[in-house]
Protein backbone atom coordinates (compact mmCIF):
# COMPACT_ATOMS: atom_id res chain seq x y z
CA UNK A 1 0.00 0.00 0.00
CA UNK A 2 1.13 3.36 -0.99
CA UNK A 3 1.58 6.29 2.05
CA UNK A 4 -0.61 8.27 -0.04
CA UNK A 5 -2.95 6.83 -2.58
CA UNK A 6 -1.56 7.54 -6.05
CA UNK A 7 -3.27 9.36 -8.77
CA UNK A 8 -2.91 6.47 -11.59
CA UNK A 9 -2.51 6.85 -14.90
CA UNK A 10 -4.03 3.76 -16.85
CA UNK A 11 -2.53 3.18 -19.94
CA UNK A 12 -4.33 1.64 -22.23
CA UNK A 13 -3.49 -0.99 -25.18
CA UNK A 14 -3.45 -4.24 -27.10
CA UNK A 15 -0.87 -5.71 -26.05
CA UNK A 16 1.46 -8.56 -27.37
CA UNK A 17 2.37 -11.70 -25.90
CA UNK A 18 6.33 -11.24 -23.80
CA UNK A 19 7.04 -14.82 -24.25
CA UNK A 20 6.21 -17.23 -27.73
CA UNK A 21 3.99 -19.64 -25.06
CA UNK A 22 1.89 -16.88 -24.90
CA UNK A 23 1.10 -16.59 -27.94
CA UNK A 24 -2.43 -18.74 -28.08
CA UNK A 25 -4.20 -16.60 -25.03
CA UNK A 26 -3.00 -13.65 -26.91
CA UNK A 27 -5.04 -14.96 -30.26
CA UNK A 28 -7.88 -16.47 -28.30
CA UNK A 29 -8.22 -13.62 -26.40
CA UNK A 30 -7.95 -11.27 -29.99
CA UNK A 31 -10.42 -12.84 -31.60
CA UNK A 32 -12.62 -13.31 -29.18
CA UNK A 33 -13.30 -9.52 -29.01
CA UNK A 34 -16.57 -8.49 -31.01
CA UNK A 35 -15.45 -4.90 -30.61
CA UNK A 36 -12.36 -5.34 -32.93
CA UNK A 37 -13.41 -8.64 -34.77
CA UNK A 38 -16.77 -9.22 -35.34
CA UNK A 39 -17.25 -13.31 -36.08
CA UNK A 40 -20.83 -15.47 -35.84
CA UNK A 41 -20.47 -18.23 -33.16
CA UNK A 42 -17.75 -15.99 -31.71
CA UNK A 43 -16.93 -18.26 -28.66
CA UNK A 44 -17.04 -21.25 -30.37
CA UNK A 45 -15.18 -20.09 -33.61
CA UNK A 46 -12.32 -17.92 -31.65
CA UNK A 47 -10.35 -20.77 -30.04
CA UNK A 48 -10.32 -23.09 -33.18
CA UNK A 49 -9.14 -19.97 -35.41
CA UNK A 50 -6.37 -18.90 -32.45
CA UNK A 51 -5.46 -22.79 -32.41
CA UNK A 52 -4.69 -22.72 -36.48
CA UNK A 53 -2.64 -20.01 -36.31
CA UNK A 54 -0.80 -19.88 -33.14
CA UNK A 55 2.11 -21.71 -34.51
CA UNK A 56 2.85 -19.28 -37.65
CA UNK A 57 2.11 -16.58 -35.28
CA UNK A 58 4.77 -17.91 -32.68
CA UNK A 59 7.32 -18.42 -35.19
CA UNK A 60 6.98 -14.29 -35.93
CA UNK A 61 7.36 -13.86 -32.25
CA UNK A 62 10.49 -16.16 -32.72
CA UNK A 63 11.90 -14.06 -35.35
CA UNK A 64 11.22 -10.87 -33.85
CA UNK A 65 13.61 -11.78 -30.64
CA UNK A 66 10.96 -14.15 -28.48
CA UNK A 67 7.79 -12.13 -28.19
CA UNK A 68 6.57 -7.99 -28.31
CA UNK A 69 8.29 -5.85 -26.55
CA UNK A 70 5.33 -3.54 -26.17
CA UNK A 71 4.93 -4.25 -22.77
CA UNK A 72 9.00 -3.28 -21.30
CA UNK A 73 8.49 0.17 -23.98
CA UNK A 74 4.75 0.84 -22.18
CA UNK A 75 6.53 0.28 -18.85
CA UNK A 76 9.09 2.60 -19.73
CA UNK A 77 6.66 5.24 -20.99
CA UNK A 78 4.78 5.33 -18.09
CA UNK A 79 7.48 5.41 -15.75
CA UNK A 80 9.30 7.96 -17.35
CA UNK A 81 5.76 10.11 -17.74
CA UNK A 82 4.82 9.88 -13.97
CA UNK A 83 7.75 11.05 -13.28
CA UNK A 84 7.67 13.68 -15.09
CA UNK A 85 3.76 14.86 -14.39
CA UNK A 86 5.13 14.35 -10.67
CA UNK A 87 6.76 17.81 -11.29
CA UNK A 88 4.49 19.56 -13.98
CA UNK A 89 1.32 18.54 -11.70
CA UNK A 90 2.82 18.41 -8.40
CA UNK A 91 -1.28 19.21 -6.85
CA UNK A 92 -2.32 15.31 -8.11
CA UNK A 93 1.26 13.66 -7.34
CA UNK A 94 2.45 10.94 -6.30
CA UNK A 95 1.59 9.86 -9.78
CA UNK A 96 1.70 5.58 -11.06
CA UNK A 97 1.27 4.18 -14.21
CA UNK A 98 -0.55 1.10 -14.67
CA UNK A 99 -0.68 -0.96 -17.66
CA UNK A 100 -4.10 -2.45 -18.53
CA UNK A 101 -3.93 -4.94 -22.32
CA UNK A 102 -6.59 -5.66 -23.75
CA UNK A 103 -5.69 -9.31 -25.18
CA UNK A 104 -2.21 -10.04 -23.15
CA UNK A 105 -0.49 -9.66 -19.67
CA UNK A 106 -1.55 -7.93 -17.94
CA UNK A 107 -4.81 -7.84 -19.04
CA UNK A 108 -7.60 -5.46 -17.10
CA UNK A 109 -8.67 -8.21 -14.20
CA UNK A 110 -5.00 -7.99 -12.94
CA UNK A 111 -4.87 -4.16 -13.37
CA UNK A 112 -7.39 -3.83 -11.66
CA UNK A 113 -6.68 -6.01 -8.63
CA UNK A 114 -3.37 -3.56 -8.48
CA UNK A 115 -5.15 -0.66 -8.11
CA UNK A 116 -7.16 -1.59 -5.82
CA UNK A 117 -3.98 -3.29 -3.43
CA UNK A 118 -2.69 0.40 -4.18
CA UNK A 119 -5.44 2.17 -2.41
CA UNK A 120 -6.46 4.02 -5.94
CA UNK A 121 -9.13 6.43 -5.58
CA UNK A 122 -8.26 8.73 -8.43
CA UNK A 123 -7.46 7.43 -11.87
CA UNK A 124 -7.49 8.47 -15.64
CA UNK A 125 -7.72 6.12 -18.33
CA UNK A 126 -5.42 7.25 -21.04
CA UNK A 127 -5.32 5.17 -24.73
CA UNK A 128 -2.15 4.55 -26.00
CA UNK A 129 -4.02 4.52 -29.38
CA UNK A 130 -3.34 8.01 -30.93
CA UNK A 131 -6.29 8.23 -32.69
CA UNK A 132 -10.06 6.85 -31.21
CA UNK A 133 -11.99 3.59 -32.67
CA UNK A 134 -14.47 1.52 -31.26
CA UNK A 135 -12.16 -1.33 -31.75
CA UNK A 136 -8.99 -0.34 -29.92
CA UNK A 137 -10.11 2.75 -27.39
CA UNK A 138 -13.58 1.27 -27.50
CA UNK A 139 -13.46 -2.06 -26.70
CA UNK A 140 -10.82 -1.47 -23.88
CA UNK A 141 -12.70 1.50 -22.26
CA UNK A 142 -15.81 -1.70 -22.52
CA UNK A 143 -13.60 -3.65 -20.55
CA UNK A 144 -12.55 -1.53 -18.07
CA UNK A 145 -16.07 -0.60 -17.89
CA UNK A 146 -17.09 -4.31 -17.25
CA UNK A 147 -14.46 -4.71 -14.47
CA UNK A 148 -15.23 -0.88 -12.51
CA UNK A 149 -18.74 -1.78 -12.83
CA UNK A 150 -18.13 -4.82 -11.02
CA UNK A 151 -16.22 -3.26 -7.67
CA UNK A 152 -12.71 -5.07 -8.98
CA UNK A 153 -11.11 -1.50 -8.55
CA UNK A 154 -12.95 -0.41 -5.24
CA UNK A 155 -14.38 3.45 -5.27
CA UNK A 156 -12.21 5.07 -7.89
CA UNK A 157 -13.43 8.19 -9.46
CA UNK A 158 -12.34 8.16 -13.31
CA UNK A 159 -11.74 10.73 -16.08
CA UNK A 160 -10.82 9.83 -19.50
CA UNK A 161 -7.98 10.78 -22.07
CA UNK A 162 -9.92 8.80 -25.03
CA UNK A 163 -8.11 10.76 -28.20
CA UNK A 164 -5.06 12.80 -28.65
CA UNK A 165 -3.71 12.18 -32.74
CA UNK A 166 -2.94 15.49 -33.58
CA UNK A 167 -1.29 16.50 -30.26
CA UNK A 168 1.79 18.63 -31.03
CA UNK A 169 4.32 16.40 -29.09
CA UNK A 170 3.32 13.51 -30.46
CA UNK A 171 2.99 15.07 -34.47
CA UNK A 172 6.93 16.34 -33.65
CA UNK A 173 8.19 12.85 -32.65
CA UNK A 174 6.39 11.15 -35.66
CA UNK A 175 7.83 14.18 -37.96
CA UNK A 176 11.58 14.06 -35.94
CA UNK A 177 11.66 10.39 -36.99
CA UNK A 178 10.78 10.84 -40.50
CA UNK A 179 13.44 13.50 -40.76
CA UNK A 180 16.09 11.18 -39.67
CA UNK A 181 15.05 8.97 -41.81
CA UNK A 182 14.83 10.47 -44.74
CA UNK A 183 18.65 12.29 -44.40
CA UNK A 184 19.59 8.40 -44.80
CA UNK A 185 18.93 8.99 -48.48
CA UNK A 186 20.83 10.83 -51.05
CA UNK A 187 19.66 14.44 -51.37
CA UNK A 188 20.04 14.74 -54.77
CA UNK A 189 16.73 11.84 -54.79
CA UNK A 190 15.43 12.52 -51.39
CA UNK A 191 12.71 14.90 -52.10
CA UNK A 192 10.99 11.87 -54.37
CA UNK A 193 11.32 9.55 -51.28
CA UNK A 194 7.07 8.48 -50.99
CA UNK A 195 6.15 8.65 -47.49
CA UNK A 196 3.41 5.45 -46.94
CA UNK A 197 2.24 5.94 -43.82
CA UNK A 198 0.76 2.58 -42.16
CA UNK A 199 -2.09 2.20 -39.64
CA UNK A 200 -3.37 -1.03 -38.42
CA UNK A 201 -7.19 -1.75 -40.94
CA UNK A 202 -10.11 -2.41 -39.55
CA UNK A 203 -12.91 -4.66 -40.78
CA UNK A 204 -15.59 -2.23 -43.33
CA UNK A 205 -18.52 -3.39 -41.00
CA UNK A 206 -16.87 -1.48 -38.05
CA UNK A 207 -15.87 1.54 -40.51
CA UNK A 208 -19.28 1.67 -42.22
CA UNK A 209 -21.48 2.01 -38.72
CA UNK A 210 -19.72 5.19 -38.59
CA UNK A 211 -16.11 4.34 -36.55
CA UNK A 212 -13.83 7.95 -36.41
CA UNK A 213 -10.92 5.91 -36.79
CA UNK A 214 -10.19 6.38 -40.59
CA UNK A 215 -11.05 10.36 -39.72
CA UNK A 216 -8.62 10.66 -37.10
CA UNK A 217 -5.85 8.76 -38.67
CA UNK A 218 -5.99 11.17 -41.21
CA UNK A 219 -5.67 14.33 -39.48
CA UNK A 220 -2.57 12.67 -37.61
CA UNK A 221 -0.72 11.44 -41.18
CA UNK A 222 -1.93 15.50 -42.37
CA UNK A 223 -0.48 16.91 -39.26
CA UNK A 224 2.78 15.47 -39.87
CA UNK A 225 3.25 16.36 -43.28
CA UNK A 226 2.15 19.87 -42.08
CA UNK A 227 5.14 19.88 -40.05
CA UNK A 228 6.80 18.37 -42.63
CA UNK A 229 6.64 21.08 -45.20
CA UNK A 230 4.78 18.63 -47.49
CA UNK A 231 8.49 17.84 -48.15
CA UNK A 232 7.37 14.12 -50.67
CA UNK A 233 5.00 12.97 -51.60
CA UNK A 234 2.90 10.76 -49.28
CA UNK A 235 0.05 8.26 -48.91
CA UNK A 236 -1.98 6.71 -45.86
CA UNK A 237 -2.20 2.56 -45.84
CA UNK A 238 -3.60 -0.29 -44.32
CA UNK A 239 -2.09 -3.15 -42.36
CA UNK A 240 -2.93 -6.28 -40.54
CA UNK A 241 -6.39 -8.02 -42.05
CA UNK A 242 -7.25 -10.84 -40.25
CA UNK A 243 -9.70 -13.35 -41.97
CA UNK A 244 -11.71 -13.27 -45.49
CA UNK A 245 -14.35 -10.48 -44.73
CA UNK A 246 -13.59 -6.97 -45.92
CA UNK A 247 -11.20 -4.75 -44.42
CA UNK A 248 -10.02 -1.06 -45.13
CA UNK A 249 -7.48 -0.57 -47.88
CA UNK A 250 -5.17 0.26 -49.42
CA UNK A 251 -3.04 -2.71 -47.65
CA UNK A 252 0.52 -1.88 -47.05
CA UNK A 253 2.30 -4.96 -49.54
CA UNK A 254 -0.25 -4.06 -52.04
CA UNK A 255 0.76 -0.33 -51.94
CA UNK A 256 4.36 -1.59 -52.19
CA UNK A 257 3.72 -3.73 -54.91
CA UNK A 258 1.62 -0.76 -57.19
CA UNK A 259 4.64 2.23 -56.32
CA UNK A 260 7.02 -0.61 -58.23
CA UNK A 261 5.02 -0.87 -60.90
CA UNK A 262 4.74 2.97 -61.44
CA UNK A 263 8.72 3.11 -61.03
CA UNK A 264 8.25 4.89 -57.61
CA UNK A 265 11.45 2.83 -55.89
CA UNK A 266 12.30 4.84 -52.85
CA UNK A 267 10.05 4.51 -49.81
CA UNK A 268 9.91 4.89 -46.38
CA UNK A 269 7.08 3.50 -44.48
CA UNK A 270 6.08 5.36 -41.28
CA UNK A 271 4.09 3.64 -38.46
CA UNK A 272 1.27 6.42 -37.27
CA UNK A 273 -1.01 4.64 -35.08
CA UNK A 274 1.48 2.36 -33.38
CA UNK A 275 3.38 3.98 -31.44
CA UNK A 276 5.79 1.44 -29.50
CA UNK A 277 7.15 -1.41 -31.47
CA UNK A 278 5.30 -5.25 -31.42
CA UNK A 279 4.96 -7.42 -34.34
CA UNK A 280 3.27 -5.13 -37.01
CA UNK A 281 6.26 -3.16 -37.06
CA UNK A 282 8.83 -5.81 -36.10
CA UNK A 283 7.72 -8.19 -38.48
CA UNK A 284 5.15 -6.65 -40.89
CA UNK A 285 6.84 -3.95 -42.26
CA UNK A 286 10.78 -4.49 -40.80
CA UNK A 287 10.66 -8.11 -42.40
CA UNK A 288 7.64 -9.03 -44.72
CA UNK A 289 7.25 -5.60 -46.34
CA UNK A 290 11.06 -4.93 -46.31
CA UNK A 291 11.44 -8.65 -48.23
CA UNK A 292 8.81 -7.72 -50.63
CA UNK A 293 10.07 -4.38 -51.80
CA UNK A 294 14.02 -5.51 -52.03
CA UNK A 295 12.93 -8.65 -54.47
CA UNK A 296 11.13 -5.83 -56.21
CA UNK A 297 14.74 -3.47 -56.77
CA UNK A 298 13.17 -1.28 -54.37
CA UNK A 299 14.86 1.07 -51.48
CA UNK A 300 12.63 1.00 -48.62
CA UNK A 301 13.49 2.13 -44.95
CA UNK A 302 11.18 2.08 -41.66
CA UNK A 303 11.00 5.44 -39.60
CA UNK A 304 11.61 4.16 -36.32
CA UNK A 305 8.59 3.97 -33.36
CA UNK A 306 8.53 6.14 -30.69
CA UNK A 307 9.27 3.96 -28.05
CA UNK A 308 11.75 6.04 -25.41
CA UNK A 309 11.95 8.90 -27.75
CA UNK A 310 12.06 12.07 -24.77
CA UNK A 311 9.97 14.11 -27.06
CA UNK A 312 7.35 11.50 -27.31
CA UNK A 313 7.34 10.98 -23.51
CA UNK A 314 7.30 15.03 -22.53
CA UNK A 315 3.84 14.48 -24.97
CA UNK A 316 2.47 11.96 -22.92
CA UNK A 317 2.74 13.83 -19.63
CA UNK A 318 1.78 17.23 -21.26
CA UNK A 319 -1.15 15.45 -22.30
CA UNK A 320 -2.04 14.48 -18.86
CA UNK A 321 -1.12 16.88 -17.20
CA UNK A 322 -3.56 19.44 -19.26
CA UNK A 323 -6.08 16.87 -18.86
CA UNK A 324 -5.47 16.81 -14.75
CA UNK A 325 -5.64 20.95 -14.92
CA UNK A 326 -8.50 21.34 -17.07
CA UNK A 327 -10.62 18.59 -14.92
CA UNK A 328 -9.38 20.27 -11.49
CA UNK A 329 -10.51 23.32 -12.77
CA UNK A 330 -13.88 22.22 -14.23
CA UNK A 331 -13.01 23.01 -17.58
CA UNK A 332 -13.82 19.97 -18.47
CA UNK A 333 -16.08 17.03 -17.11
CA UNK A 334 -14.78 13.23 -17.25
CA UNK A 335 -14.98 12.34 -20.64
CA UNK A 336 -14.78 14.04 -23.96
CA UNK A 337 -17.55 15.92 -26.41
CA UNK A 338 -16.40 13.40 -28.89
CA UNK A 339 -16.07 10.67 -26.75
CA UNK A 340 -20.03 10.97 -25.58
CA UNK A 341 -21.09 10.69 -29.45
CA UNK A 342 -21.94 6.80 -30.38
CA UNK A 343 -21.42 6.10 -33.41
CA UNK A 344 -24.58 6.34 -36.12
CA UNK A 345 -25.10 2.68 -36.72
CA UNK A 346 -23.64 1.43 -32.95
CA UNK A 347 -26.31 -1.45 -31.81
CA UNK A 348 -23.73 -2.10 -28.59
CA UNK A 349 -25.76 -1.80 -25.16
CA UNK A 350 -22.36 -2.07 -23.64
CA UNK A 351 -21.19 0.92 -25.46
CA UNK A 352 -23.95 2.66 -24.36
CA UNK A 353 -23.45 1.89 -20.96
CA UNK A 354 -19.91 2.43 -20.65
CA UNK A 355 -19.75 5.94 -22.02
CA UNK A 356 -22.90 6.78 -19.43
CA UNK A 357 -21.09 5.29 -16.97
CA UNK A 358 -17.55 7.26 -17.51
CA UNK A 359 -19.00 10.62 -17.94
CA UNK A 360 -20.13 10.20 -14.45
CA UNK A 361 -16.83 9.44 -13.64
CA UNK A 362 -17.38 6.11 -12.90
CA UNK A 363 -20.26 5.95 -10.84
Amino acid sequence: MWCHSPTAVVMLNMGGPSRVQETYDFLRNLFMDGDLIPLPFQRVLAPLIAKRRTPQIEKQYADIGGGSPILRYTDYQGTAMCALLDELHPETAPHKHYVAFRYANPLTQETARRMREDGVKRAVAFTQYPQYSCSTTGSSLNELFRRGRAGEMGEVEWSVIDRWGTHPGFIKAVAQNVEATLSKFEPSSRSDVVLLFSAHSLPMSVVNRGDPYVLEVSASVNAVMNRLGHSNPYRLVWQSQVGPSAWLGMQTGEAIKGLARLGKKQVILVPIAFTSDHIETLYELDIEYMKEGKELGMEIRRSESLNESPVFIRALADIVAQHLNDYSLRKIGPTSVQMGLRCPGCKSATCSQQKHWFSRGGR
